[in-house]
C-alpha cells in the first residue's frame, strides 16, 4: 500500500511458508522413521538380550533420548538464530539431522558389534535431537515474520504441517518396504533403506533453504542494533514466565501426536494382533486429514483467537480419551480410523495455533531462543516421555484405562497453562518491528 514501509502481504510470504513446510517435512521424516523403526525393528536388532516387553521399552527409551537432546539444539541454535539469523540455523539443523539419520542407516547391529550397537544408536539419536531442537522455531519464525499481519497464525502453521507430512512420508516408505519383502528381509536390512533415503531428501532441502532470504523482522532488529549478546540468558532474565507457560502449554501437542503415530501402532500390532501393514495404512489415512486440519487450526487462530482455538482442541482430546480405546478394541477398520481421526483433529486445532501462541510471547530479539525453549520443553514432557510412559502403564496395569487417564491429564495441563497465560503473559508488541496501526492484527492474537 503506498505510504507504508511494509506491504500488507509480502510477495514472498507464501513461497517462504511453503519452503518452511518442505524443510520441516524432511526433518520430521527423519525423526519419525526412527520412531517407527524403534517400534517395529530395533527391539530385535539392537536389544535382543532383553525380553519382548523390556526390549520394546529399551527401544522406545532410545526414541525418548532424542527429546532429551532437543533443548541443546534449541539453546545453541536459538542463540545463533537470534544473533546471526534464522536462515543459517535452518541450514545447520537440516545437515545435522540428515547426517545422523543416514549414519543410522548403515549402523551395525548387536549381533555384529555387540554393546557398541545400542551405544552408537543412542549417540546418533542424540544428534538427531539436537538437529530437530533448533528446526521448529526457525521454520516457524521464517513463516510468521514474513506473513501478512492478519494471517500470522495461518502462515505460522505451515511448518507445523511438516509434522503430519513427515509422519505420512515415513509411514508410506515403511509400507512400501514392509509389503514388498518378507518380514525377515525387512527386519534384517530393508528398514535401512528408509534411513538412507534421507540423504536424497537432505539435498532437496538444502537447495530450498539456501534460497531463503533472511527474515525482514530480524533484519530490522539487526539494523536497529537491538541484537542481544546472550539471548538465552535474556530470555531467562526477562521471560521465564513465558518459558514455563509455553513449555507446559506445548505438552499436549507432542503427546497426542506421538500417541497416534507411535503408541497406537504398537498397540494395534502387539495387543490387538493387527498386521503392521494394516496399522500403517490406517495412520497414513488419518495423516492426510491431519495436514488439512492443522491449517484449519492456524486459520482459527487468526479468526476466533489463538487460545479459544487451542481450548477447543484440548476439550475434544479430553472427551475422546476413553472412547478412543473402545473403538480401537473393536478391531474393525472403520472404527479404528474414527478412533484415530478425532485425536488428530484435536491435535490439529491445538497444533495449528501453537506456533503463533508461543512465538508472539517473545520480542523479535529473543524470539528464536524463547520459542525453542518452550517447544523443546513441551516435546520432552509430551512427545519424549509419552510413548514410554504409555507402554509402561499398559504393561504394568494390563488395561488401557491408565493410558486414557494419562491422555485426560496431558491436554488438561496444557489448557490450564494457556488459560493462565492470559493473566501472566500477553502478546509482545515489538516497537522495533511494529507495523503501522492500520495493519495491526485485529482479532484473536491475545485471546
Amino acid at each position: 500500500m503506498p505510504g507504508h514501509d511494509e506491504p500488507v502481504a509480502p510477495p514472498s510470504a507464501g513461497r517462504i511458508a511453503l519452503a518452511s513446510y518442505i524443510g520441516t517435512t524432511i526433518e520430521y521424516y527423519d525423526f519419525f522413521i526412527y520412531g517407527l523403526a524403534a517400534t517395529l525393528v530395533f527391539r530385535t536388532e539392537f536389544f535382543p538380550q532383553f525380553s519382548e516387553a523390556s526390549g520394546t521399552l529399551a527401544a522406545l527409551g532410545t526414541f525418548a533420548v532424542g527429546f532429551i537432546a532437543r533443548p541443546v539444539g534449541g539453546i545453541v541454535m536459538g542463540h545463533f538464530g537470534d544473533r546471526v539469523g534464522r536462515k543459517s540455523m535452518l541450514v545447520f539443523a537440516l545437515l545435522t539431522m540428515g547426517i545422523a539419520t543416514t549414519l543410522i542407516g548403515v549402523l551395525p547391529t548387536y549381533s555384529q558389534i555387540g554393546i557398541w550397537a545400542p551405544i552408537l544408536l543412542v549417540v546418533l539419536r542424540l544428534v538427531q535431537g539436537v538437529g530437530v531442537g533448533g528446526e521448529w522455531s526457525g521454520a516457524v519464525l521464517m513463516a510468521l515474520e514474513n506473513a501478512p499481519p492478519r494471517r500470522r497464525a495461518l502462515y505460522a502453521s505451515f511448518p507445523q504441517i511438516g509434522l503430519p507430512t513427515g509422519i505420512l512420508l515415513s509411514q508410506l516408505v515403511f509400507l512400501v518396504l514392509s509389503s514388498s519383502m518378507s518380514r525377515q528381509a525387512f527386519v534384517s536390512w530393508g528398514w535401512r533403506i528408509a534411513f538412507l533415503t534421507s540423504a536424497v531428501l537432505i539435498v532437496v532441502g538444502l537447495v530450498i533453504r539456501l534460497r531463503f532470504a533472511e527474515s525482514p523482522q530480524f533484519a530490522r532488529v539487526k539494523a536497529a542494533d537491538e541484537v542481544k549478546k546472550l539471548p538465552v540468558l535474556e530470555v531467562f532474565r526477562t521471560s521465564w514466565r513465558q518459558v514455563l507457560v509455553g513449555g507446559f502449554g506445548s505438552i499436549a501437542v507432542g503427546a497426542l501426536g506421538y500417541l497416534v503415530s507411535l503408541f497406537l501402532v504398537q498397540y494395534g500390532v502387539t495387543t490387538l494382533g493387527l498386521s503392521t501393514t494394516t496399522m500403517l495404512w490406517c495412520l497414513s489415512g488419518v495423516s492426510v486429514l491431519w495436514i488439512g486440519t492443522t491449517l484449519l487450526g492456524g486459520l482459527g487462530g487468526d479468526v476466533v483467537g489463538r487460545r479459544r482455538t487451542f481450548a477447543a482442541g484440548a476439550v475434544l482430546a479430553i472427551a475422546w480419551a476413553f472412547p478412543m480405546f473402545l473403538l480401537m478394541d473393536s478391531r474393525a477398520i472403520p472404527l479404528i480410523l474414527l478412533a484415530l481421526a478425532v485425536p488428530v483433529l484435536a491435535n490439529s486445532l491445538m497444533g495449528g495455533t501453537l506456533p503463533s501462541l508461543l512465538t508472539e510471547m517473545f520480542p523479535t530479539s529473543v524470539r528464536y531462543s524463547g520459542s525453542s525453549l518452550c517447544y523443546t520443553l513441551g516435546s520432552i514432557l509430551g512427545g519424549g516421555l509419552t510413548p514410554l510412559l504409555s507402554t509402561a502403564l499398559l504393561t504394568g496395569t494390563g488395561t488401557t484405562v491408565s493410558v486414557s487417564l494419562l491422555f485426560v491429564a496431558v491436554p488438561l495441563i496444557s489448557l490450564l497453562a494457556f488459560l493462565l497465560a492470559g493473566r501472566l503473559v500477553r502478546r509482545v508488541d515489538d516497537p522495533v518491528v511494529a507495523e503501522p496501526a492500520s495493519q495491526a492484527t485485529p482479532t484473536g492474537t491475545s485471546r
